[in-house]
């Protein structure tokens, strides 16, 4: 349960890193790159926040789908 609740912190302040780049530096690559591996990651079932926090947390249980 703690993987899940950092992995939707993780998530939430790339979302508002990503409004801060885009409102004042205008990187608008970084914004879509980060918001197509949001949307095709149901599909490919593969997240990189995911990944990361499983390599970190090793002990605890996967949140992911794939293997």
């Amino acid at each position: 349960m703690i993987k899940v609740r950092r992995d939707d912190a993780v998530c939430g302040l790339f979302y508002i890193v990503n409004a801060v780049l885009f409102s004042f530096f205008s990187i608008k690559w970084m914004c879509l790159g980060f918001e197509l591996l949001q949307i095709i990651s149901p599909f490919t079932k593969f997240c990189p926040v995911s990944f990361i926090l499983n390599i970190m947390m090793p002990d605890t249980q996967s949140i992911q789908n794939a293997k």
